[in-house]
């Protein structure tokens, strides 16, 4: 079974989920951290349930995803994985001035792994599907582990909304086609934004006018 907490960190209330199992093994999926309380708070809750983080996940790589990358990589020793065609966004320092026009003088943690489509990514006795949802970034991923009915969208699917495309390499196009990918799972599945509430399938194929006849 999945332990899964939700950490809402910096100016614009990320979500950021430590998912953990019987094992004690641990994934942290988009680690927004930006404030030192919120860091802590992290790092509190990994030391305090004793748990052995094997894998720091973004589902894509805008700033308000990754600020707390460098806490969980000079703590843990894990670093950041992301898709390839985000990899450019994980330089912290060149997005926060391209996108905000400010000084970002954060430290960056260096990426790990690239994200695949398909890649699955295992940790204790689960795994999670990467599944390729771009529209919101080039290399925005959905994680998804079948087992246990979950998904953790980033931004690109929200409860009863969807991620912005009126970014530089956004993708309308892309969006809709990844919408009628996640449109496909389980009307059971439980959905984890990056931003707000879960939701599942369901809810969203009834209610979300972005998803409706996906």
């Amino acid at each position: 079974m999945l332990n899964i907490k939700r950490f809402e960190v910096n100016m614009l209330q990320e979500n950021c989920y430590v998912v953990s199992d019987e094992s004690n093994e641990a994934v942290i999926i988009d680690c927004g951290a930006f404030y030192e309380q919120e860091r802590n708070a992290i790092v509190s809750y990994i030391q305090q349930h004793q748990l052995k983080v094997v894998h720091l996940l973004c589902t894509h790589g805008h700033f308000d995803h990754n600020f707390g990358n460098d806490t969980i990589w000079r703590t843990f020793g894990v670093k950041p994985e992301v898709a390839q065609e985000d990899l450019e966004l994980m330089d912290l320092k060149k997005q926060a001035r391209d996108m905000l026009e400010f000084d970002y003088d954060g430290e960056v943690a260096p990426v790990g792994s690239l994200l695949a489509p398909d890649d699955i990514i295992t940790f204790g006795n689960h795994q999670f599907a990467v599944l390729p949802t771009p529209g919101h970034t080039p290399g925005s991923v959905t994680f998804y582990c079948e087992t246990e009915g979950v998904a953790f969208s980033g931004d690109t699917l929200f409860r009863m909304s969807i991620g912005r495309t009126d970014f530089p390499r956004s993708s309308w196009t892309q969006m809709t086609n990844s919408l009628q990918l996640l449109a496909k799972l389980p009307v059971n599945t439980k959905v984890y934004p990056g931003h707000g509430l879960a939701t599942t399938i369901a809810d969203e194929l009834r209610y979300n006018p972005y998803m409706v006849g996906a």
